[in-house]
């Protein structure tokens, strides 16, 4: 038996291929993470139905709504700029949907008075849109979507038109509402703290594919390309395992680079270790590291508390020292340095 959601979603808009299997139980929240371009709110709008697909399905609960229409299908959608009609107020904006379910009046508004007091709305029902903050004006949104009583739950960018010091009380406040909805939420991202804070999957979308699933702290810790290992901040690279041994993929005219690793393995293999494991030296350096290598400094700029060095290789790495460590070597761009890390840092698991 398949997934609450199990979806195969497949167009193309003009030169654009969109190829994307996705799947999550009854009450997860799925997170599409991916770059600007990827095919992230196409996708979303596939499942809505809003784009039709030329080959594939939409199943939700076991029902296939591949062809169902749109205002037929079991969702709720949240667009990246909400969407609330200016002329109505809060309470009856959520009323809307179910009004055009088949409710009455009454009906309609209980339900979204219910709904604005469980998003901590009650005092703001009366409100029109251009009354409410940007956070507001979310949670009536959100009310609105769930007042259709819906089996799958959209939300495109919902935090994209919040200011940065909105953005991290709602999305807080936000997960908590979301647990208690009884269906699956797919929402769209492209900042990966989103998508680690509010989701139980992520599946990260790049050029149309799905590129890798898994929790936030399997795709954290083990990055399948370069984009993901950017955003989660590791030093990511394609070889062959031998033994204790990884050989990278050759780079054009790079020489070989390997990499020795704590254990034992075989195979193509990706090997991962974070910018705070590399050391860097002025010569080269005697005693634990067992990965050294001979690079040129690309660029340094601030990181936090820390100085992330860029180094031109092969290979091509990050490393994270301290500002007193760039003082004592005296970083500039193109100086030679050693670049050394511990095997006991480094991270292998198959390609």
């Amino acid at each position: 038996m398949g997934s609450f959601l199990d979806a195969d979603l497949r167009l193309s808009r003009g030169t654009f291929e969109l190829h994307a299997a996705l799947g999550a139980e009854r009450g997860e929240i799925l997170a599409l993470l991916g770059p600007n371009g990827a095919g992230k709110s196409t996708a979303l709008r596939a499942l809505a139905g809003l784009v039709p697909l030329e080959a594939g399905h939409v199943r939700v609960g076991g029902r296939d709504e591949t062809t169902t229409p749109v205002e037929q299908r079991p969702i709720g959608m949240v667009f990246q700029d909400y969407l609330l009609f200016p002329h109505m107020s809060a309470l009856e904006n959520v009323a809307f949907g179910p009004r055009c379910q088949g409710a009455d009046r009454a009906q309609a508004r209980e339900r979204a008075a219910g709904l604005l007091e469980h998003l901590g709305l009650a005092e703001h029902a009366v409100a029109r849109p251009g009354r409410l903050s940007g956070g507001q004006a979310q949670r009536v949104a959100l009310a609105r979507a769930l007042a259709v009583q819906p089996r799958l739950l959209l939300l495109d960018e919902p935090m994209a038109a919040l200011d940065a010091s909105t953005r991290v009380e709602v999305r807080a406040r936000l997960r908590h509402w979301l647990e208690g909805f009884d269906g699956t939420t797919v929402l769209v991202t492209h900042d990966p703290l989103d998508a680690m804070v509010l989701a139980d999957r992520i599946a990260v979308v790049e050029e149309g594919r799905v590129v890798q699933q898994g929790t936030p702290a399997e795709v954290a810790r083990r990055p399948r390309t370069a984009y993901v290992a950017r955003l989660v901040g590791l030093n990511l690279f394609h070889g062959t395992a031998e033994g204790t041994t990884v050989t990278l993929d050759a780079q054009g005219e790079a020489e070989t680079v390997e990499v020795r690793l704590p254990a034992p393995a075989e195979g193509p293999a990706l090997v991962a270790f974070p910018p705070r494991a590399v050391a860097l030296y002025s010569e080269p350096p005697h005693g634990s590291p067992r990965n050294v290598w001979q690079v040129r400094v690309d660029g340094v700029e601030r990181f936090g508390d820390q100085v992330r060095v860029h180094l031109a290789g092969p290979p091509d790495l990050a490393a994270d020292v301290s500002p007193a460590a760039v003082a004592e070597l005296g970083l500039v761009r193109g100086q030679a340095v050693w670049a050394g890390v511990k095997a006991a840092e480094v991270e292998c698991y198959g390609a």
